[in-house]
């Protein structure tokens, strides 16, 4: 925790000293799953927070497309998937974030595998928003609309075999056998990750995890 920390503060420094376009600053930490996003977000946001700027985290997650879409178009094996999320309505609220005084978001709720609309809440007061994750610095179409959003952009680079042993072990701990655990992570998961990193569009800095 302690890297992780350091890390969130040398970022904050950079994240304070960016200009802005908005009345709001939007930060994109973008990178794989399993990657760390969730975990440097929130100490990121703690070391904006002490250092005087109010800031919130956005997960990209709320936006997955329920269930039943997706079984329906054939999708559900590979939620997660960029076509699996609903890329217009997180545009929406990536486009007001810089200057509505409120906004609220969906938060996916991982134990039931469901979205819950808005459940989640930017206030008037916020200053800086931490947006979190996998494709917001995916070059593809729709996608790499994001990149001119940003304030500042962060990417964490993380090698595929600590990748691969994170995902196992999410997904032991949601219940699966150590079998099912490794296919879902090869077939999905990492599938992902080789997506995110193939077609990325350059941040204004890389981080390894």
């Amino acid at each position: 925790m302690n890297d992780i920390n350091d890390m969130a503060t040398a970022l904050r420094d950079h994240i304070l000293a960016a200009p802005r376009a908005g009345r709001r600053r939007l930060v994109a930490l973008a990178g794989p799953p399993a990657s760390g996003k969730s975990t440097l977000s929130s100490s990121l946001s703690d070391q904006l927070i002490a250092a005087g700027c109010k800031t919130q985290v956005v997960p990209m997650d709320g936006f997955h497309l329920d269930n039943r879409i997706l079984t329906a178009r054939g999708l559900l094996p590979r939620k997660g998937a960029p076509e699996t999320f609903d890329i217009d309505g997180f545009k929406r609220l990536v486009d007001a974030l810089p200057h509505s005084e409120t906004a609220y978001f969906p938060l996916f709720d991982r134990d039931r595998d469901i979205a819950i609309a808005g459940a989640g809440h930017v206030s008037a007061g916020c200053d800086t928003v931490v947006i979190e994750g996998n494709y917001l610095l995916f070059d593809a179409p729709g996608w790499r609309d994001l990149h001119r959003c940003w304030d500042y952009s962060i990417r964490l680079d993380v090698p595929p075999d600590v990748l691969e042993k994170r995902l196992v072990e999410r997904w032991l701990a949601h219940g699966l056998t150590l079998d099912q655990a490794r296919a879902r992570a090869a077939d999905n998961d990492l599938r992902n990750a080789n997506c995110v990193a193939q077609s990325s569009l350059k941040a204004d800095i890389t981080v390894t995890m």
